[in-house]
């Protein structure tokens, strides 16, 4: 079976840039299927069930949601624990969580909205803004999270900057001499506000300005690109990996039919039986006539699992 990563992505993607950077820095070959930045995306909905957020992993038969997943996946190809956000305690696991929280949001909230729709234009022109900022829109609008704006997300926003800059002072990343998944969970809030705004980042920052451009020099690793064709034939070629053991108690639910979605937004479900529950994640089986059994992976954190 191939373990190379096939990752479902639209170049825009914060979350995506996340794990791009991570491939780069462990110099992993990879495939890249191009997403559209909302749904429908024909692409890859039919491996992971309708899963609303982007990006998505896929090796054979294995579809990965949430970069939680997606970066444990790419510690295990580069035999880096380093990137497992499983892993991540102390100050690297405080950073994850703030940096994926309110700093998260406050990224695109502290932008001024005309210079945000400017942005939009150049990347996806005048139709795809307005599908967009609709999408988002509705996504928002069933959240379980109010995302900061304005004045709130600006203070957010210059509480996170300064932050960093005192943390690099006298080091080279966030936690020591070497990258974790703390910088590149630091880094990508960061990349989106960059793009969101045009702009890079105040040179007063000069710690941070250095370590925005440490995190990307080595690129994203070497890019395949392929079409969806080859990653659903990717799928259909393979059976699913053997699957995960759990430890401690089992997980009453194994077996039996279950719905999985996010808790904050996007809270699409998806459909399946429950094959596996480890302490961070939870595996769903789903059985279908174009690709035959595919298991779609899922994190316990920030995921409600109930039985269908």
């Amino acid at each position: 079976m191939s373990e190379t990563l096939i990752l479902h992505h639209y170049d825009a993607s914060p979350y995506a840039e996340k794990i791009r950077l991570m491939l780069g820095w462990k110099g992993l070959h990879w495939q890249s299927v191009l997403s559209p930045p909302q749904p429908p995306r024909p692409n890859v909905d039919p491996l992971s069930g309708g899963y609303r957020r982007i990006p998505i992993g896929q090796i054979g038969a294995d579809v990965f949601c949430d970069t939680f997943v997606i970066a444990q996946e790419v510690a295990r190809l580069a035999d880096a624990p380093e990137l497992d956000p499983e892993r991540a305690t102390g100050d690297a696991s405080a950073i994850l969580e703030h940096a994926e929280g309110d700093v998260f949001f406050a990224a695109i909230g502290s932008v001024a909205p005309l210079t945000l729709l400017g942005t939009l234009l150049r990347t996806v022109g005048p139709f795809g803004m307005v599908q967009f900022a609709l999408d988002r829109a509705r996504m928002v609008q069933g959240a379980n999270v109010k995302p900061p704006q304005g004045g709130a997300a600006r203070s957010i926003m210059k509480a996170y900057l300064e932050d960093l800059e005192g943390r690099l002072a006298d080091r080279d990343f966030l936690t020591g001499d070497a990258p974790t998944i703390a910088d590149f969970a630091a880094f990508h809030p960061l990349w989106l506000h960059v793009a969101s705004r045009r702009q890079p980042l105040d040179a007063r920052y000069a710690n941070l300005v250095r370590w925005y451009a440490r995190m990307q020099a080595p690129g994203h690793g070497t890019r395949e690109e392929l079409d969806a064709e080859r990653a659903f034939e990717a799928a259909r070629a393979a059976k699913p990996r053997p699957l995960p053991v759990a430890t401690g108690d089992a997980d009453p639910r194994v077996g039996r039919r279950v719905s999985i979605a996010p808790t904050d937004y996007g809270t699409v479900p998806v459909a399946g039986t429950l094959v596996a529950a480890t302490a961070s994640r939870y595996v769903v089986a789903r059985e279908t006539d174009r690709f035959g059994t595919l298991h779609v992976h899922f994190p316990q954190r920030g995921f409600a699992l109930t039985e269908a």
